[in-house]
């Protein structure tokens, strides 16, 4: 058997191949994600809103400001493939190939998956998916921090690399994945019987409090300005759908500002990459 016209044991070669991989699979994955959740949106009756609707909780939020985050994260996202195609730097092509790789493919087949499970009304498997989903982009955003980190010198790298991932993992850490396990664990109410809306409320202000405890601790230790505001913007999705208990309120209240005065921060965040 003849050998093969290129050395794929030369790691330039791996990497290479590896890119051009990323360059097929990650757009195609981000149609099939868009796709997907747009026709549980739009078309189909129950739609991803109505579930929503139907399944009020203490930490329910808002849906046309989810909606317009997971917009801004299809718009990273597709910067993101067009930085696959342009990059012409050995370090951010490394950090596409090795920071990011397969898991943001994947990521987003686990979102469109997400999606018809929440139509079908399959919580268990929907909670499945986010948790799973959640692991994933942790695990990318460790490496990513870690192996990759944010320069000032790759400025494209920080806007369209790290942000899409770190916009990504926050939404099923904040919202998602919590919102789906309160129904699963059954911690929701009828619609129109608001006077259930205490149900699961101390529930609701642990995971509140706590996902934004552990945002403050990034935000603090990293300067972390993306983290910052798409935090502040899934608390406010949450704070604006009522009724909500007491605590979870409170918890809200105090939550949405925290980030932003934390001491220092406004200084730093303009002498850290993110």
């Amino acid at each position: 058997m003849e050998s093969p016209p290129i050395d794929i044991s030369n790691p330039a070669v791996r990497d290479y191949m590896a890119l051009v991989r990323l360059q097929v699979l990650t757009p195609l994955s981000l149609l099939i994600n868009i796709a997907t959740v747009m026709v549980c949106a739009v078309m189909v009756d129950p739609s991803l809103r109505r579930i929503a609707e139907l399944y009020p909780s203490s930490i329910s939020p808002h849906p046309r400001l989810i909606g317009i985050y997971i917009i801004a994260i299809y718009l990273f996202q597709i910067g993101y493939c067009v930085l696959l195609v342009i990059a012409r730097k050995p370090e951010t092509k490394r950090t596409l190939v090795r920071g990011v790789g397969l898991p943001l493919v994947v990521a987003n087949w686990i979102m469109a998956g997400w999606a018809i499970a929440w139509v079908m009304q399959w919580f268990l498997t929907s909670t499945i998916l986010l948790g799973l989903l959640l692991v994933l982009l942790l695990y990318a955003n460790v490496v990513l921090l870690i192996y990759h980190a944010p320069t000032r010198e790759r400025p494209l790298d920080v806007a369209l690399i790290h942000a899409p991932m770190r916009l990504f993992l926050i939404l099923p850490l904040e919202v998602l994945f919590p919102y789906s396990l309160f129904i699963t664990l059954g911690l929701t109410w009828s619609p129109g019987e608001p006077q259930h809306y205490a149900r699961g409320q101390w529930a609701g202000f642990g995971v509140v409090l706590g996902v934004n405890l552990l945002g403050l601790v990034v935000i603090v230790l990293r300067h972390d300005i993306v983290w910052c505001v798409a935090a502040s913007w899934l608390c406010a999705s949450i704070w604006s759908l009522k009724p909500k208990p007491f605590p979870v309120f409170v918890s809200l209240t105090i939550s949405k500002p925290l980030s932003f005065s934390t001491p220092g921060l406004h200084r730093l965040a303009f002498r850290s990459p993110l």
